[in-house]
């Protein structure tokens, strides 16, 4: 299940967004979210106009460590 952000004010930076949004960059993050957002890339992700709806697709889930067996 994907949500949305919309941007608060002009000159918003999408990785900034993705940090706050998921709390790490890790996983392609930012990449991520340009995949689920056609067109966002040609709008400036380094700085965003304010009232931008931004789908943020679920984050991945977190690869464990297999259970060591001795």
């Amino acid at each position: 299940m994907s949500t949305a952000y919309t941007v608060r004010r002009d000159g918003e930076r999408l990785d900034l967004i993705c940090w706050r949004w998921y709390g790490t960059l890790a996983g392609r993050a930012v990449e991520r979210v340009l995949e689920a957002n056609p067109g966002l890339a040609a709008r400036n992700p380094a700085s965003l106009p304010a009232n931008t709806t931004i789908v943020m697709p679920p984050p991945q889930a977190r690869a464990t460590a297999a259970p060591r067996v001795f």
